[in-house]
């Protein structure tokens, strides 16, 4: 009998928790936008990445170490872990650098949990990876509705916890809002988690926090208060232009991260990531150019996308969750965007199908994204 590919794939012993996972959806691409509607110009303001790009230093520094891509880096990234833990006021044995922020995700959830048995808790909506990398994992992920306003439900988080959860994830900004709850407000959070639930660890992924207008006002970890039952998340992919390089850390207590390094695999942080990120550590300049244009930038289109009548809620990241005016159609807007060549986010995944989400870019692509939105607002108002 003829077996089909199928027939083969479905005889084959997948985990039903993988077989039944709904994946992470990455923005789509300048080049197939490029190529499907064959633009000569593509703007993408979907995946908030840095609208500079990489900074000159790290570009040299990828450039001028390219020649050694056969060496293995060295173990445990030493160096970089030192520049982390020196520009933070940390101990060096309390950070942990990995293949973008998602590899810490994961071996968080894997190191802290059991399949089965034990559950971590986040919002809803959140940034994807936490329930997905939970099931992977056969975990429990407790999701509890963010409020009206996208801002945090801390009780009700608080409420969701019992003696097998494992790890709280709160993002700070959240995405997809935008929104950064009070310092104070996050302190007092970790503080409750730990007299009623001391085997449970608070995970503050502030990969947006330095768009804020005031970082130290806005951080933990800038404000230089670390609970003992927290784990902060940093990326390189954000503020410092690297995204593509893959670079992630993390500050978490030292017993932790020696079992991170325990458990993570051995190169994980390639030889030219760890290159750039020392490079980008080193260029104060171009991550001061880069906030500057973000936060001026934030301020355009939030003025931009009120005139036009939409709904715009306030951020502290380098994106903006916005609605449309009266019926118009969040994903009519999204398709009708991409054929004049401008790529933003829907977020249907999110659960908000009638939301979308831009970044922020340079001033001329969000004078673009801007004049794009009010040509589609002015045909489907006439």
């Amino acid at each position: 009998m003829h077996r089909t590919a199928e027939n083969i794939y479905m005889n084959i012993p997948v985990l039903r928790q993988i077989r039944e996972l709904d994946p992470y959806v990455p923005g789509l691409s300048v080049q197939e936008i490029r190529e499907r509607y064959g633009l000569s110009q593509v703007v993408k303001l979907a995946s908030n990445e840095n609208p500079l790009g990489a900074s000159p230093r790290v570009l040299e520094a990828i450039a001028r170490h390219a020649a050694y891509a056969f060496r293995y880096p060295q173990g445990g990234n030493p160096r970089l872990v030192e520049a982390l833990a020196r520009r933070h006021g940390v101990d060096a044995d309390t950070v942990a650098v990995g293949n973008g922020s998602d590899e810490i995700i994961d071996l968080l959830i894997r190191m802290l949990a059991e399949p089965g048995r034990h559950s971590i808790v986040c919002c809803r909506p959140c940034f994807g990876l936490y329930p997905i990398q939970a099931r992977i994992a056969g975990v429990e992920a407790r999701r509890v509705p963010l409020k009206e306003d996208f801002s945090f439900d801390l009780p009700g988080l608080l409420c969701s916890v019992d003696k097998d959860t494992r790890l709280v994830f709160l993002t700070t900004p959240d995405n997809p809002s935008g929104y950064c709850p009070p310092l104070l407000e996050v302190a007092a959070f970790a503080k409750f988690l730990a007299q009623y639930h001391p085997k449970a660890v608070l995970v503050v992924d502030e990969a947006y926090v330095d768009f804020a207008d005031d970082e130290r006002a806005s951080s933990l970890l800038a404000a230089k208060f670390i609970p003992e039952n927290a784990v902060f998340m940093r990326t390189f992919s954000k503020s410092y232009g690297m995204a593509g390089m893959r670079l992630g850390y993390a500050v978490m207590p030292r017993e932790l991260a020696s079992c991170f390094w325990r458990m993570r695999l051995p190169f994980s942080v390639n030889i030219l990531a760890e290159e750039a990120g020392l490079a980008a550590l080193e260029d104060d300049d171009f991550r001061r150019a880069t906030l500057e244009t973000v936060r001026e930038g934030r301020r355009q289109l939030t003025d931009g996308l009120r005139r036009l009548g939409c709904t715009v809620w306030n951020s502290a990241a380098n994106f903006l969750l916005f609605r449309l005016p009266g019926d118009a159609s969040a994903k009519a807007c999204f398709e009708d965007l991409l054929q004049r060549g401008v790529i933003i986010r829907t977020l249907a995944g999110y659960e908000l199908p009638e939301h979308l989400r831009v970044s922020v870019g340079t001033a001329r692509e969000n004078a673009i994204f801007l004049d794009a939105l009010s040509g589609f607002l002015a045909e489907t108002t006439h």
